[in-house]
Parts: structure tokens; sequence; C-alpha cells
């Protein structure tokens, strides 16, 4: 794979970035792909291993090998031949996925690991650019009718596989733009959305339909969730006009913080914040967008939702920026021989931080303070952690200065009244009841009704969802048709 000996001539080539002090004045990509020769001395750093641990690394099961072995003998047009073979859409995992693959790469036992995630973005931009990526209409019809209820990645996913396989596919969306959580979750400055639409174009090429505006479900959606439907339908006639739904959505409901003081102005979801920017940044007029603009702005949440509200934050012209995590810091680098091929937990730092934020680890909010039903200051206090166990350190207690306080501490669920009017089973963590295998994967409890993505796993992913949407799509092509095609 690649050049036998590139791993022990070459180190490892990094996508390089526009300078911080220029990128926070826009909201564009700010990564600059890999040269096409720069590409090809990654890919020859690929190893003949033997056991190729990336494939089982990546959820989506990308033959990682091969394609670093085609981009190293610049057959870019065989490259993206194999990408496309497990990974529907390589431009959303090439930029926002955390690269699960690169842990397991077995270079990453002593070495830096192969680049595959920038290996990646540099195939699939070569191929929108080459024109290589078309659509791909079914030869044959079905006659067969499919629902896909969210336009995430999952139901992207699944759509783009079950038109693929002939079905007439329809992609329902609450919100006003199909995309999901891509479009109205992750920041433009990470993924434009640019390519969001270039795909729901080739989608509509190979027969797809996205109705956009309609909410499927029951009454009672929360409030602080991103909603633009201007239609119901209900499941009952979802039912009754398809041969089979999948729910696709993503898991929505963020985790709240029962502190004294979260009523107070000033106090937001990370997912009341980021997705007005979006809209901003598509030309929507947006009424009361929430702006970071002088404020002194504590995140709380150390995950990747948190690190794009800095990045936001920033671009906003916040006064200052601080991020709370509960856990300990993590160590600057894992213990390699105990954890690979698996994923380390290690401390990172995102392109979002090395802007300007303020990081503080086993820190936990007691409570907001203001006046006149604003919030103007936080108080916390450091924690230890004992044997799994939380406890506060005695006289430790301090203030900070809030004008905007950012809960992202992560999502809990799905919106609980989609699955319900649904009828479908949840888990013990409010998620849709399906199994992954056997005669029934990705099917619950309710006549057919398929699950796949955030809405079954949980918060997880883009490339998990990928891949649900994906086996979701071949367990219902075998429910219609007794037997399926499509690749698992």
């Amino acid at each position: 794979m690649g050049k036998a000996t590139g791993f022990l001539e070459f180190e490892r080539r990094n996508e390089t970035y526009e300078p911080s002090t220029a990128r926070v004045k826009h909201y564009k990509e700010f990564v600059f792909a890999l040269s096409d020769e720069d590409a090809k001395i990654q890919g020859a750093r690929c190893m003949d291993c033997g056991i190729p641990f990336c494939n089982n690394g990546c959820p989506v099961n990308n033959v990682i090998p091969d394609f670093n072995d085609l981009v190293y003998r610049q057959d870019w047009k065989s490259a993206i031949q194999v990408l496309h073979s497990t990974n529907n859409f390589p431009e959303f995992t090439g930029r926002i996925c955390p690269a699960p693959c690169e842990a397991a790469c077995t270079l990453n036992i002593n070495d830096d690991a192969v680049g595959i995630k920038s290996i990646e973005h540099a195939i699939i931009d070569k191929a929108w650019e080459e024109g290589w990526v078309e659509p791909q209409p079914a030869k044959h019809k079905t006659g067969k009718k499919v629902a896909v209820v969210g336009s995430g990645p999952a139901g992207l996913a699944a759509a783009q596989q079950l038109a693929r396989a002939g079905h007439a596919v329809t992609v329902f969306e609450k919100n006003d733009r199909a995309g999901g959580l891509l479009r109205y979750g992750i920041p433009d400055f990470k993924m434009e959305k640019g390519l969001i639409d270039r795909r729901i174009e080739q989608m509509e090429a190979e027969g797809v339909t996205f109705r956009t505006g309609v909410y499927v479900g029951g009454e009672g959606f929360p409030v602080h969730i991103q909603n633009g439907s201007r239609e119901t339908i209900s499941p009952k006639q979802l039912k009754a006009d398809f041969d089979a739904v999948v729910i696709a959505g993503g898991a929505e409901m963020p985790r709240d913080l029962p502190v004294p003081g979260r009523e107070l102005q000033g106090t937001y979801f990370a997912m009341e914040f980021l997705p007005q920017q979006n809209k901003v940044n598509a030309g929507d007029v947006v009424e009361h967008q929430l702006k970071a603009t002088g404020k002194h702005v504590i995140v709380i949440g150390g995950g990747d939702t948190g690190s794009d509200c800095v990045g936001t934050s920033n671009r906003h012209g916040a006064a200052s920026v601080t991020q709370f995590e509960l856990l300990p810091q993590p160590p600057e680098q894992e213990n390699k021989t105990m954890v690979w091929p698996y994923w380390p937990i290690k401390l990172r730092t995102s392109s979002s931080h090395e802007e300007g934020c303020s990081r503080d680890w086993a820190v936990a909010t007691k409570r907001l303070e203001g006046s006149n039903g604003k919030v103007e200051k936080l108080i916390a206090a450091r924690v230890e952690w004992k044997d799994g166990k939380m406890q506060e350190v005695p006289d430790s207690e301090f203030e900070m200065k809030a004008d905007l306080v950012l809960l992202a501490m992560g999502f809990v669920s799905p919106v609980a009244t989609v699955l319900e009017a649904f009828g479908v089973d949840k888990d013990a963590r409010g998620n849709a009841r399906a199994a992954t295998e056997g005669d029934r994967a990705y099917y619950t409890n309710v006549d057919k009704v398929f699950a796949a993505g955030d809405v079954r796993r949980g918060q997880s992913l883009v490339v998990w969802a990928i891949r649900e949407g994906r086996q979701a799509a071949r367990a219902v092509d075998t429910y219609l048709m007794g037997s399926s095609e499509l690749p698992r």
C-alpha cells in the first residue's frame, strides 16, 4: 500500500489554516486542502500492515489502504470510486469527522498516523472539480414509495441509497432547508453549506423529492429546538401514503443546567445560538439574533458544540470567551500502548480554541446571578473526581462576569413527541428501540417504520449517521423487495 518504505521516509503533512487573525473576520472555510503532491506523499506513508485497523476504526468501513495507494499513484478517479463505494458524502466527513480511522492507524502506535482525513478531503474536492460526481438514477423503478423523516446525514444517506435501488423517496424536513444539524448545527467556517446544496441537487436528479418546512409528529414540540415548519403531517397519514417510513431525525433534546438563575435572560442552549448565525449567513432575516458582540461569554461544555460556540463568539467580537468542562483536564498525550487502536481520551485543541479562549476543567456551575432579569455573573466551584464520583473542593468557589452563558453539554435524546406520535418503543435513554442486526435490523415495533442515526443510537458522529442511514436503506429495501443488492 503506497510506497513500501514511505512511512520511514516521509513525515506527516497536515492541512494548513488561514491565520486566526484573518479567519475570525469571516465565516467561510479556512482550511487549505493538501496539494496533489502533498497528498501523494501522505498516501505513500500508508503501510502494508497486513491488518488495516483503520478500516474497522472507520464507522463506514472506508477501504482506506486502497484509496491511499491510488492517491499515491495519482489515480484520483479510481480513488473517488473506492471512497464513494462506502461513503455517500466524503466532503462532509473529510471536514468534520474527528477521524477515528487515524487513531486506529498502525503507524499511530509509535509515529504520527497517516493523514487519512486530509486525503479523503483532497479526493472528494478533486472529484467535484473534475466533474466526476454525477447523479446515479436507478435504471429500473420498483413502484415502492419510501418516506424519510429528517434530512441530516442519516436521512440523506438512506434516501440516496433507496433512490438508487429504484424506490420513490420523499424526504421530510421540519426546517426551511435540508441538511439537519449539518445545516443548522455546524458553523459555516467548518463546513460551508454549498456542499450540502450540491448533494441535494444530485439527489433530486436521482429522483429524491425534498419537502421542507414539514413537521412529522405530534403536538408539544419543544420551543427551544429549531423548528421552521409551516405544515404538519401525522405519522398515520405518512404510513398510509408510503410503503415504508425511515425516522432519521437527530438527538435534539439538549442537556439542561438545573441551577438557580437558569431562567435569567442571557442563558441559552448552544442550539439556540448557533443556528441563527447559519441563517444570517444564508441571507435569512433573523429577528432578535443572539449576539456575543462586546459580551463576556461563558460556554459550559468542553466538546465540539462548545468549541463551535467559541468560534462563533469570537467572530461576533466577544469581549472574552471562557469554556468550562466538568471533567478533569485530559492528558496532552495518550498512552498509545494502552488504548490503540481505540479512540483515545486526550487534550484536544480546536481551531476555535486557537482563535482565543480561556479553558478550564473540573469546574461545576453552582448558580447564575444578575439583575433586572438578566444574567451578570456565574458562580462556580472546583471539583475533584474520586472513584467516579464528583466532590466539590472546599473553599474553591469563585465568580466570573457573564453577559452570555451558552449551554453546550451534549444531547440526551430525540424529541419525544415524534417517537410517541409514531408509537415507537423507546430504550432507557429515550431513543427509538431498534436492533442493528438480524432479520429486523433498524425495524421498530411499528409496522412499516424503521429508525436510524442519532434518533436510534443517541448523540453521535456524522460518520455513524451515514453508516446507519446506509444500513437502514438495505434493511428497508429487503423489507420491500425480499432481498437487497445494496451494500451494508
